[in-house]
């Protein structure tokens, strides 16, 4: 396998689809391995780390729900959901437990191209550092902000973040005490390509709550603004 190309992994339990679309990203300049279960997915990536994963809902033993809460446990590669079940309800859920994308069955392959080079995008505008930002930490509460390190700690504890939800969290920092509305928060997001699905944002932003907020019912980092968007505060609670 080519050490140069960006390394994806299929797991989906169709053959014929599995072929489908190794042939296709392969002509795409990809390196790509297909598995049909959980069970593969583990083995090979042992051996061979993946750049993405575009894993199954709907899979023998191990959903894919559960797949990605175990690699996103683990803090790993991004993830492109797939389902024959295309109800927001199913992409809300496939995003909440730490998908990147999510995709319903059936699909152009060329949509499902172009949102993997929005997610490889994103990954790599997450690991980059603003110019603003490379005299050093930013700091609220507990944590610190690493651009240079793409890293959040806790009193000194790392949190384990997503690509997308640093990349979220760092624009919300170098925007503090602003309003800013969900499409305003789509354009800054680099890489970020619209899709009719607009719920992710929120989604993104409930995550990255639990993971920073003690009461994410209660935030008091990332408030929402109703009717307007989110507002970054840095301090904290005032009162």
């Amino acid at each position: 396998m080519d050490s140069r190309k960006e390394h994806i992994l299929v797991v989906d339990d169709d053959p014929g689809l599995r072929e489908l679309l190794e042939r296709y990203l392969v002509e795409q300049g990809y390196a790509v391995e297909t598995v049909a279960d959980g069970g593969a997915m583990e083995r090979r990536l042992a051996e061979h780390p993946a750049d993405l994963v575009i894993l199954d809902l709907m899979l023998p033993g191990e959903d894919g729900l559960t797949l990605a809460r175990k690699l996103r446990a683990r803090g790993g590669q991004p993830i492109i959901m797939l389902s024959a079940r295309g109800e927001d309800i199913d992409r809300i859920i496939g995003l909440e437990v730490g998908a990147d994308d999510y995709l319903a069955k059936p699909f152009n392959p060329r949509e499902l191209l172009a949102r993997i080079r929005a997610v490889l995008r994103r990954r790599e505008s997450a690991k980059s550092v603003p110019e603003e930002t490379t005299s050093g930490l930013f700091r609220f509460g507990p944590f610190s902000l690493n651009g240079n390190a793409h890293r959040l700690d806790r009193d000194g504890v790392e949190v384990t973040l997503t690509a997308g939800e640093f990349n979220l969290l760092r624009i919300f920092a170098e925007h503090p005490n602003r309003v800013l509305s969900r499409d305003s928060l789509m354009d800054l997001i680099k890489g970020y390509e619209r899709t009719p699905f607009d719920r992710s944002i929120d989604v993104r932003v409930t995550r990255l709550r639990r993971k920073i907020e003690d009461d994410p019912t209660a935030p008091v980092y990332i408030r929402t603004v109703w009717g307007e968007g989110y507002l970054f505060a840095p301090q904290g609670r005032t009162t």
